[in-house]
């Protein structure tokens, strides 16, 4: 007599990649964790109310979560990471960043109290992973940087020299194009309307948002040629000028067509939208054009 059974095929699920390095001692991990939210959170909400409202500083939430974002994605690869310490440089490097935000909370120095942060993070990847660690976070640290605050004396001394360049620039194009306009100072009368050139108008928050997102979009595309990179962050700099430039024409154009109101209301958002659009449409386009001076030097897409 013989029984016959069915052997039923199992599949196996495939191994889930690990999010912590092995041997990591995470009770401490998720105290100094926690010490980290303790110091940064009140600093985080002090840019919520304070900063980050502002024209100049309004690309900052877009920058932090745009800079989790990048560190999340190399969890797996830290994890992989053969723990190689480097305490005693660690315990310096994160003595320093804590006492730069000691300063900065105390003096009411918020750029310190940010900064602080690249190098607590720097401290404590010494200090339980190694060097090989900062090395996989540098781009998304790096990238974090944008989020600091400048202070009030360079951000008016930035703006003021940027207000007056729009201001010319499209005060010109606009008498090419035939419309009655005059310009005195940052104020331009077209018509019967006079505008101000504000400070959001002259750029630094968008030259700001565009370079940031122009290294993005390079790390992103893994370019190899660092001749390339350089000359598509420095091109940056004048597309988002010239982006501003047609978005003070549009402004005037809107206001001289159709009235004062029409101006300052939804249409003022909406060139800060078209602003966006023109700056990374030509960031693209000079990117397609470097793409193909450098073809034989990066793979591409």
């Amino acid at each position: 007599m013989s029984t016959t059974g069915t052997q039923q095929d199992s599949t196996s699920a495939p191994p889930q990649r690990a999010v912590l390095p092995a041997g990591l001692d995470r009770a401490a991990a998720a105290m100094l964790l926690f010490g980290f939210a303790l110091l940064y959170v009140p600093s985080y909400l002090d840019l919520a109310r304070r900063v980050w409202p502002s024209d100049e500083q309004g690309h900052g939430p877009v920058i932090l979560a745009l800079g989790v974002w990048l560190i999340y994605g190399k969890r797996h690869a830290l994890a992989a990471l053969a723990l190689k310490p480097q305490t005693a440089l660690g315990m310096g490097v994160l003595f320093f960043g804590v006492l730069m935000y000691a300063l900065g909370s105390t003096q009411g120095m918020l750029v310190f109290e940010v900064l602080s942060q690249h190098l607590v993070v720097i401290g404590l990847m010494l200090i339980f992973l190694g060097w090989r660690a900062v090395g996989l976070i540098w781009f998304p640290l790096f990238f974090l940087l944008f989020m600091v605050p400048l202070p009030s004396s360079i951000v008016g001394a930035v703006t003021a020299p940027l207000k007056s360049a729009v201001s010319v620039v499209a005060a010109q194009l606009l008498y090419a194009l035939g419309y009655p306009v005059a310009r005195a100072g940052v104020v331009l009368s077209v018509g019967q309307y006079q505008l101000l050139v504000a400070d959001a108008c002259a750029g630094l928050n968008s030259m700001f948002t565009l370079e940031a997102l122009g290294l993005l979009y390079m790390n992103l595309m893994r370019y190899t040629s660092a001749v390339r990179n350089v000359l598509l962050a420095m091109l940056i700099i004048p597309i988002s000028f010239c982006a501003n430039v047609v978005r003070v024409v549009i402004l005037v154009l809107v206001t001289y067509h159709f009235g004062a109101d029409a101006g300052e209301g939804f249409v003022h958002g909406f060139a800060g939208m078209v602003l966006f659009m023109v700056g990374l449409t030509a960031m693209l386009c000079t990117d397609w054009a470097l793409r193909l001076a450098f073809k034989s030097k990066d793979p591409g897409p």
